[in-house]
């Protein structure tokens, strides 16, 4: 079932994102992952099949394999034991939602790179550093870095996130809680990224979010997605180039193609792009995961 908006009757909606749908459910929150897709800050009007399955189940792996690391606000995610409010819902709910616990979000974004990509590589060429962290001259795009690095950003709900030192992140979360945040966004970073490699794909970067909850740090929103992360397929990397990457870059690179001006509304999608940006998600998922999306 393809779910371009969560229509829930009776249920409250609290706040509806680019990809989300949120609504309260009782003393938690639900967390719908649509498949709705956005490029180059705009909502598409196709949407891609599986995608918000794909990033919710992925999720749900993360979460739990890393669960000892850090809490995180994860409650459920079968539908088949959601409150029964939610029952007469749960075809259109099932494998993308999750009920969570009301964290607080930090005003934070937790970046962690761990190679020369996107923004990144743009500062380097530019600066020989990334967010202000000075690296190796002569670096490639794409390569290695000696050792991940966590890079701050704000938190935009319009455009484009904007990078922060870790001394900007301290002054609007506390000096305690961004030395944390860093230090554990370093940590799940290095285990999955390591985890990923063995099968066959490489974690270029991905982005964190944090909250509070009862006073003690949370992970919350996605974790380690396409959407919030840059895979790899090792048997394609070349340093040199930007490698092809499971995620939206065959939608933008479609868009790039047909020269959109990147202001709404988009233009509908061919099948075959629908078809290979699908197929992208999906994929990520069974090499991550080792088992096919349900």
């Amino acid at each position: 079932m393809v779910v371009k908006q969560a229509e829930l009757p009776g249920i409250g909606r609290v706040a509806q994102g680019k990809v989300r749908d949120i609504f309260e459910v009782g003393e938690h929150l639900m967390i719908v992952a649509t498949d709705r897709l956005s490029a180059f800050d705009v909502v598409l009007p196709d949407p891609i099949p599986d995608k918000g399955k794909v990033l919710t189940q992925l999720s749900k792996f993360w979460f739990e394999r890393f669960g000892k690391l850090v809490p995180n606000h994860v409650v459920e995610t079968d539908a088949a034991r959601f409150p029964g409010a939610l029952a007469p819902f749960r075809e259109q709910l099932d494998g993308r939602a999750m009920l969570v616990r009301r964290a607080k979000p930090l005003p934070v974004e937790c970046v962690v790179r761990g190679y020369l990509a996107g923004s990144g590589w743009n500062d380097y060429q530019k600066t020989g550093a990334v967010c202000g962290i000075r690296l190796p001259a002569g670096m490639k795009q794409a390569e290695k870095l000696p050792e991940a690095i966590f890079t701050p950003s704000t938190k935009a709900t319009t455009g484009h996130d904007e990078n922060i030192t870790q001394d900007q992140a301290a002054a609007l979360v506390g000096a305690d809680v961004a030395r944390e945040i860093g230090e554990v966004s370093l940590n799940i970073y290095r285990r999955a990224a390591e985890y990923a490699l063995g099968r066959g794909i490489i974690i270029a970067d991905t982005k964190f979010e944090f909250g509070l909850f009862d006073g003690k740090l949370m992970w919350i929103d996605e974790a380690l997605t396409p959407d919030s992360s840059r895979f790899w397929s090792v048997a394609e990397y070349k340093v040199g180039m930007s490698p092809p990457s499971f995620d939206k870059q065959f939608v933008r690179d479609y868009l790039l193609s047909i020269k959109w001006d990147k202001t709404p509304p988009a233009p509908n999608l061919p099948a075959e792009v629908v078809k290979g940006t699908s197929d992208r998600y999906r994929e990520a998922y069974r090499l991550i995961t080792g088992s096919e999306l349900g």
